[in-house]
């Protein structure tokens, strides 16, 4: 991607602002987060993580916030992070950056365009994002293409991280097509929403497709401080 094109872009998302709330450093919802993030990477012990999805049992449930915010933390490390929409159905991420939407996902793993040319930098150093682009009649098949996986392995070579946001895994099969393409998956649930049978419906089709579940995050669980998250590692 050319310089002056990214310099452009970053200051426009500066104007805009994100509604994510990460900018307090000190606040207990930003070290909820760091913990998560320390926690994953002691997941890792084994493997280098570099790439993982994020999905929930059922919709509403804080997956795409959450692992916007856990992508967030992760460039505060310095490291070079992408987020991707993965949700080809119900994209959000464009909109809790303030993004545009015409050039993303679908178009890269299409071969119409070049990844570097619609990744968009977001307010936060070091955190690049991958908008879904136009929404498809196939998600499922584009996801699970030559050309996704061709899409990863870019990825990879220009980033630390490569963080997904997928669609719920009890409601369509994105997530486990994906499992097999990345190094982890982290299934957000939702306290006093998702049902116990829901959280193990989805723990049991995620391992039925052989994805490797680096744990659990509980939000919306009222605490001392509200909206803290939790994390719970296998």
């Amino acid at each position: 991607m050319k310089s002056l094109t990214r310099n452009k872009r970053h200051k426009t998302m500066e104007k805009k602002r994100s509604s994510i709330s990460m900018l307090k450093s000190k606040s207990p919802v930003v070290e909820q987060y760091r913990t998560i993030r320390t926690n994953l990477q002691f997941s890792a012990v084994e493997k280098d993580i570099k790439s993982m999805i994020f999905t929930s049992a059922n919709a509403g449930e804080g997956k795409s916030t959450t692992s916007i915010n856990v992508a967030a933390v992760f460039s505060q490390q310095g490291k070079r992070i992408l987020i991707i929409d993965a949700d080809l159905r119900k994209p959000s991420v464009h909109t809790n950056f303030n993004m545009e939407n015409y050039l993303g996902l679908t178009n890269i793993i299409s071969k119409q365009n070049q990844l570097l040319d619609a990744v968009q930098p977001s307010i936060y150093p070091n955190l690049d994002v991958l908008t879904s682009g136009p929404i498809p009649p196939n998600p499922s098949e584009l996801l699970g293409s030559n050309g996704m996986v061709t899409v990863l392995e870019e990825a990879k070579q220009h980033y630390d991280l490569v963080i997904l946001d997928t669609p719920p895994v009890n409601a369509v099969t994105d997530a486990q097509v994906l499992a097999s393409m990345t190094d982890g998956v982290v299934l957000v649930l939702s306290s006093g929403s998702t049902e116990i049978h829901q959280a193990q419906k989805a723990k049991e089709l995620l391992e039925n497709a052989n994805a490797k579940l680096l744990g659990a995050i509980l939000n919306k669980k009222k605490q001392k401080y509200p909206d803290e998250y939790y994390y719970y590692g296998k």
